[in-house]
């Protein structure tokens, strides 16, 4: 660092000029592939490039702009408003007939719909060609009418190998890169820095640039080994963007590993989650839901055992907390299944909502006044425990006029057996229904 007021970040120098410099994203960019077909045809199109930070969008945007000659405009989405569209618009109409406009914006999905709306009468007629860049779902965080005119890319994490492609650049490069320095890392320091770069490409270049100060003189080389290389990334980096979609991902991903009864899997993606910084309050409460959606009655322990896991993470904190709900996690993963209760609930709640607001038989009503019970209140309500069994067989409980329902159908796994076969039991006590049918 010269300190001259030109300095510019080792990922920002050695941005590739040309699309055979650029590494990674070969479903996108190799040889027949969609997009590379679009550029080498000179015609490129609006195009929203969704994928990871460090992936390369940024650099794809320029590329695109600089292969066909047009103006290249950037703007962040953090930063921009609607005067700042309004005033590329104006330049796009003055370039048109001479040159194309690319309107690139990154981060767009931090654009409100108004905002979105804007500029999208211009990419309708062609006034600007748009390059939008997300590291959010398009379908969750992009207008629709957007979308249909713009085509989404995926970007990919860059691979190990796209990464040491990337570093060796950087390495011998004399000019954009530390070539100059005549730096070697060793092989244990190489593996540690991709490791850490977790698929991305600036994060890469920003750990080596930091770390290159660190490296030590042999003859006429520098030498950048493990210890260097430890004291510069610090503790283990895991992307999660906490509300992003990578945080939905590996919820996702930890739910359904419960669900596959896979415990390895879970431990796996709850010490992922942990590692990223997600709150493992979260975690302890999105398992208390596995426990009532996908073990139900199978294990009714598991419920306890998720609620005792937030209450012990309460009341320790970090790190004893976390132990907790590993512990919840695990059982749950190796619990029987059942999703009885879940499937029960969602039937009730569409019938409750979609037959109206059936009255409550009288027999079910309380009668606390004498009038409530001269009008009928109460009226022949069969007491369940003065009847054998504890269980009054033909007493109907829903309400007039409905069909009777069977909701809660137990499977065959686990304390479900048994409740399975005492639903039995008392349903062979009851009398041919009257004028109902189960549904």
């Amino acid at each position: 660092m010269t300190g001259d007021g030109n300095y510019r970040p080792l990922a920002d120098r050695l941005r590739p000029g040309s699309l055979d410099e650029y590494v990674g994203q070969a479903h996108l960019l190799g040889v027949g592939a969609p997009l590379r077909r679009a550029l080498e045809s000179g015609h490129p199109h609006s195009m929203i490039l969704w994928g990871p930070p460090g992936t390369g969008k940024t650099t794809l945007a320029r590329l695109i702009a600089n292969g066909t000659r047009a103006e290249f405009v950037a703007l962040s989405a953090v930063q921009a408003g609607i005067k700042d569209i309004r005033a590329v618009v104006e330049r796009a109409r003055s370039l048109r007939g001479a040159k194309d406009t690319v309107l690139f914006l990154d981060e767009v999905h931090r654009f409100n719909k108004a905002q979105q709306d804007a500029f999208l009468p211009f990419v309708e007629d062609g006034t600007l060609i748009f390059i939008g860049a997300t590291t959010e779902n398009p379908s969750f965080e992009v207008n629709n009418a957007l979308l249909s005119r713009a085509r989404v890319y995926v970007l990919k994490s860059l691979t190990p190998q796209d990464l040491g492609q990337l570093l060796d650049r950087a390495l011998e490069d004399s000019e954009r890169g530390l070539g100059r320095l005549h730096l070697k890392i060793d092989a244990a320091a190489r593996e540690l820095l991709l490791a850490a770069a977790d698929g991305d490409a600036r994060r890469m270049l920003n750990l080596l640039e930091t770390a290159a100060d660190l490296s030590t003189e042999q003859g006429a080389e520098r030498v950048l080994d493990l210890e260097g290389m430890r004291a510069v990334i610090g503790s283990t980096y895991v992307r999660f963007d906490k509300g992003g979609e990578n945080f939905y991902d590996q919820i996702s991903a930890l739910h359904k590993s419960v669900r596959g009864s896979d415990p390895d899997a879970a431990l796996y993606w709850l010490c992922r989650m942990l590692a990223g910084g997600c709150d493992p309050l979260y975690v302890a409460r999105r398992a208390v839901r596995m426990a009532s959606e996908d073990i139900g009655n199978a294990d009714p322990r598991a419920l306890t055992m998720t609620l005792e896991a937030c209450a012990v993470y309460e009341r320790l904190g970090s790190p004893e907390g976390e132990l907790a709900i590993a512990q919840a996690v695990i059982f749950m993963a190796c619990a029987a299944k059942s999703n009885a209760v879940y499937a029960a609930y969602n039937a009730a709640t569409e019938d409750a909502g979609s037959l109206g607001s059936l009255e409550v038989p009288m027999h079910l009503r309380n009668a606390p006044t004498r009038l409530m019970k001269e009008i009928g209140y109460g009226k022949g309500y069969r007491y369940a425990h003065d009847e054998p069994g504890g269980y009054a067989a033909g007493e109907r409980y829903f309400p007039d006029g409905m069909p009777e329902r069977r909701y809660y159908v137990p499977v065959q796994r686990g304390l479900e057996i048994k409740i399975g076969e005492a639903l039995s039991a008392r349903r062979a006590r009851q009398p041919a229904p009257k004028n109902s049918s189960d549904a």
